[in-house]
């Protein structure tokens, strides 16, 4: 568990996945894929101070805590290279073989996760 006061930049994504995947893009991208990802998010360093979200694209929904239950593939991996992959800044398959990302469950499910699922960054 992350302690209080770390605040990822993650989390202003996040948020706007949730509105997203209330329109109807999200709404279809939530047919089209029907997968959960549990996403193990740390500030520095993997596996340290992780903050986690759920990704949850069979019911259209983002929330924060591990999933109840097994998700389709989980996700670990810094804050900025997170926000790195979820922007299409950097290839998820080469933040893999370099171990920015590391992944637990179906591979299948874990290709799926592209920066495509993710709402195009708003200027706040």
């Amino acid at each position: 568990m992350a302690r209080p006061g770390i605040l990822l930049k993650s989390a202003a994504l996040l948020d706007q996945m949730k509105a997203h995947l209330a329109t109807d893009a999200g709404k279809d991208l939530t047919k089209k894929i029907g997968l959960v990802y549990q996403l193990n998010i740390a500030p520095k360093k993997i596996g340290v101070d992780e903050e986690i979200y759920v990704v949850n694209l069979r019911e259209g929904k983002v929330t924060q805590g591990a999933f109840e239950g097994k998700p389709d593939a989980t996700f670990s991996f810094k804050d900025d290279d997170f926000l790195a992959i979820a922007s299409g800044k950097m290839n998820p398959q080469i933040a893999f073989i370099r171990g920015a990302m590391k992944i637990k469950g179906s591979l299948s499910a874990a290709q799926k996760f592209t920066p495509d699922i993710f709402p195009k960054p708003s200027k706040l």
